[in-house]
This record gives structure tokens, sequence and C-alpha cells, in this order.
């Protein structure tokens, strides 16, 4: 058995719960952030009390700031960053570090990775989808970048000017685009109607294509009514023979006859039934000539005033943090699956849209809540219960947080193709890492590893090079810097990785280790022995 194997399974009995500190931050001057956040606190509070829980204590600085970077920058933070932040004696520190990360290039890509898995999850298993999604994830960047309130984002993606003949159009778009949204529906009403409910809804709405919900209030007629908002993209949009004329020539019925007649109206499958186009919420769109029906449907799911708009989008963005929705799953709201905390989903949905639709600004608020700021170490059995937020879940990292913040731990640069400006994603070590550990089908506090996994971090090339004094920059610089001392470059290397300091049993231990040279009487080795087992530890695979 290899040295590093057996490394591996010391530092996993030696490497404990990261240690709790000091009280919780001052959330700062009373602001909308601080108002919002501070009656979140008491409507879990109340439901804490209301259910005899005990809420575990507040996460020590090094807890919080590892998880703030994974959840709003996709990484662990760099050994400086957290090194800074643990000096840092202010009272605001934890609100000012959420501002700043907030406007870091690393949120754009993170944000990018959530909302494009989340838009179109086809990708993760079919290669042709993923063909398409520069020109996606490139668009959808740019509108991150600009912050683009949420609501223009959808109504983008509502309203793209999508042509059929784009389906067989073989190659990456030259521009960004959200066409890879229509290519990955196959530019289906059907598909389009199930995905848009879900995702910018909350609605499982697909359950009712070939019959009636037989758990839910959706009928089949109601599905097909939303499909036909998408008829014409496939040709299949049909209207009573004269009456689009007739209305748009302005005779002498009445309005609402005219404005009916617009209606774009699909025939449902397996029947001799036609329905028209009609919002989920029961009410009749108003028609107007020339006007495309995407365009009437986009400013229905965008209103103000749709409760579904706004509950599903603060709900996402809360599970992102929490690792749990206050629905959960995250796109099934439905009379079977009520919420854990109503008054707090409701409270976030009107905020967000008093705000604009302001997706940071939610952030900002759940950040400074009391419940974000808890140490996910259990200390009373009335915090067993997740959707309780009586303690931080422990979530399993994404695929791409898992690379992203080996690299940032390791110093390990991803290259850039100028021949191909769209591609964020062209570094091939990357794919081939996320594709190893893809599993998304599993939600972030039950995400398992698979031993495919395990060997790939434990013998892959990507690990093992990054743990090699001539190819880590890390590794180089902590063994070669002549003013360190064994210990501290322990402590160098749990910065790095961990993002906490070693405690003192694991600083004597990792010391003893590095200073007799391991088992090749090499110093150097030995430290990057005990680098590769700290990567490759199940406290660096978990946000906590």
């Amino acid at each position: 058995m290899s040295t590093r194997w057996i490394l591996s399974a010391f530092v996993a009995g030696l490497i404990g719960s990261v240690c709790l500190g000091n009280d919780a931050a001052s959330l700062g001057p009373p602001d909308e952030v601080a108002r919002v956040a501070a009656e979140i606190d008491r409507l879990i509070a109340a439901a804490w009390e209301a259910n005899g829980v005990t809420p575990a204590p507040v996460a020590d600085d090094a807890e919080f700031i590892r998880r703030a970077h994974l959840d709003i920058c996709g990484r662990i933070p760099p050994a400086s960053a957290v090194r800074d932040f643990l000096d840092d004696e202010s009272a605001d520190k934890r609100r000012r570090l959420v501002d700043r990360l907030l406007g870091t290039a690393t949120y754009i890509v993170h944000s990018t990775n959530l909302w494009r898995a989340a838009m179109i999850p086809e990708a993760d298993a079919d290669q042709q989808i993923r063909f398409f999604l520069p020109g996606f994830e490139a668009w959808l960047r740019s509108r991150i970048a600009e912050n683009r309130n949420y609501a223009q984002i959808v109504e983008e993606v509502l309203t793209f000017p999508f042509e059929s003949a784009q389906m067989q159009q073989f190659q990456q778009p030259d521009k960004p685009t959200p066409a890879a949204f229509y290519r990955a529906k196959e530019a289906k009403p059907e598909k389009l109607a199930a995905a848009t409910s879900r995702i910018f809804l909350g609605i499982r709405l697909e359950c009712a294509q070939c019959h009636d919900h037989f758990f839910d209030k959706w009928k089949q007629d109601e599905f097909w009514s939303y499909a036909a908002f998408f008829a014409s993209l496939r040709g299949e949009q049909m209207r009573p023979e004269g009456d689009a004329e007739q209305a748009a020539a302005g005779e002498t019925e009445s309005a609402e006859r005219r404005t009916a007649s617009l209606a774009p109206v699909v025939m449902i499958p397996g029947t001799e039934r036609t329905v028209a186009a009609k919002f989920l919420d029961g009410s009749d769109p108003r028609w107007e000539a020339d006007v495309d029906a995407r365009q009437v449907l986009a400013d229905w799911v965008t209103s103000p005033e749709n409760v579904y708009f706004a509950r599903a989008a603060v709900n996402r963005i809360w599970a992102s943090h929490f690792g749990v929705g206050l629905v959960d799953p995250v796109d099934d709201f439905s009379v079977s699956n009520p919420p854990s905390h109503p008054e707090v989903l409701d409270l976030l949905a009107r905020e967000f849209a008093a705000h604009d639709f302001d997706i940071k600004f939610v952030i900002r608020v759940i950040a400074a809540t009391r419940a974000y700021g808890l140490t996910s170490r259990q200390t009373d059995e009335s915090q067993q219960t997740p959707r309780m937020f009586a303690r931080m879940a422990v979530k399993g990292l994404t695929p791409e947080q898992i690379f992203d913040s080996i690299a940032q731990a390791t110093g390990y640069q991803q290259p850039f193709n100028p021949e191909e400006p769209l591609n964020f994603n062209n570094d091939q070590r990357r794919q081939e890492f996320i594709e190893t550990f893809a599993n998304s089908s599993d939600p972030p506090t039950e995400r398992p590893s698979t031993i495919l996994q395990a060997l790939s971090l434990m013998n892959g090339e990507f690990v093992a090079d990054a743990t090699d004094l001539s190819e880590s920059r890390t590794l180089a610089a902590v063994a070669e810097a002549p003013f360190l001392d064994t210990p501290q470059r322990v402590e160098a290397l749990f910065l790095a990785t961990l993002n906490r300091p070693p405690t003192d049993g694991e600083s004597a231990q990792f010391s003893r280790y590095v200073s007799a040279g391991g088992t090749s009487d090499d110093p150097d080795a030995a430290l990057g022995d005990v680098f590769w087992a700290l990567l490759n530890s199940s406290e660096f695979l978990m946000n906590h």
C-alpha cells in the first residue's frame, strides 16, 4: 500500500470538525439587507421555539469565509484572504466580505454555472447539447456581469427569436446567444412548457401532459394551454380561419371576441380538442395583433404580481446557499409539498420583487441571516432536520467547485484559447474531471462520492501533478520559503486547502512526519504527501 494511501487514512482520523469561535458578527447599521435579514431571523427563531429546537452555535470566521467563497464564488478562498479575514477585528467584516465577493469575476462564473445547470440540465448527459453551450454561457455571463436583474434575463430567454431552421445548423454560435436553451428542448412546445414552468415558476407541469395530474391541481388542458404560447416555433399554431384577420381589421365584434381570436390555439395530441393559450393562474391574456405569444407569456411570467415567479427564484437561491430549499425539491411547488417556512418564502419573494428582482440583494440578505452564519457541527439532537435550518447543512461540492478549489489551492491556471473567445471551458483537464464527477441528480446534502471519483482524486494525473513539487506553484512556494519553519509550512498548506489553521495536535503530528522525511527520507516529498492527503480529505470535499 502506498505511503499516500496510508497518510490519507491517517488524515481522515486526525482532522476533526472546524473549531467554534467568536460570536456572530454585527450586521452593521440598519439598512434594507439588515431589515429583511432580521425579519427572517425572527420567523425562523419562532419556528425553532415552536418545535423545541436548539440552534447550533455561530460558525467561526474560518468556517464562514470558506462557506461564503464556495457559495458565492464556487471555490475556496486563497490562503492570503483567509489570513486577512482572521486578522480583521471589525464587527461588520462578514457583511463586507459578501459585498466584495459579489463584485468578483468568480461570482459571475459560479452564478453562470448554477443558472446554466438549472436551465439546461440536458447538457450533463448529452454531448451534442454541450457542443452549443459556449454561446449560451457567454451570453449568460455577460448578463450577470452587467448585473441584469433576473426578470430581464428570463424575459430574454422566453422571447429569444429562435427559428426552427437553426435546429439544423450543427455549429457553435459565433456570438453570445441563449439559443442552446431551445436546442436542448428541441424547440418543441411541450418540452418548452415543461421546462419553463419548472425552472421559472417552480411548477412540475409535465405530469399533466398526457392526463390530469394525479396528485396536484393541474389538468391536461392547462398544460396544453400553456404550451400553446410556444406553438409558433414549430409551425403548430392554429387559429379559427378568418378570425385573426377580422380582429386585426377592427370589425364590429366585441373587444373580447377580437382579443380571443388572436390567441394561439393547439390541438391536444390523441384528442379532437383544441385549447387556446392561457396563463397558469387561470387568467386570459390580452392579445394584440403582431405581438408574439412568447412576449405575452414573458410579460406575465416576470410580472411583480406573479407570485409563482418570485417564489421559485428566491427558493432556488436559498437552496444554493443552504443545500435545501424552503420548498424542496426546488421545482416542486405543489399542494402536497408545502414550504417549511411559508412566511420566510413569502417575505423573500415580496422583497425580491420590490427590489427589482436583484439576485445580489437576495444573496446579501441570506448571508446576513443568523441561520446562514451557524456552524455545521451538530451540538443538539434537535438540529438533525435540515429544513429547520438550526445548523448549516454539510453540502457536497459540485464537480466545478471541486476542480476550481483544487486549482485555487495548488495554483493551477486554466488555459485560454484566443481562437475560441466564447468558450470559457476549453480546458481539457477540467472537462474530463467534471465529467468524472458529474452527479447532478443528487441534492447537495446527499451527494455521495463514487469509487471512480475517489480513485480520480487519489491517483489522477491532475491531483498528482498538483501535489508534485515541480508542478505545484503553491507547494513549491511553501517548500522553498526560507523564512518558514516546518510547523509554519504545515499551517500554510492547511490554510491553502481547508482554509483554517491546524489544531495543535494536527500541527504536531504533521510536523513530525515532515521533519522525519516521511517514508522516503525527504522532507520536501513528505510535505507533498501532506498536501495530497489534505486535498483528498473529506473536509476539503465538503462545504460546511
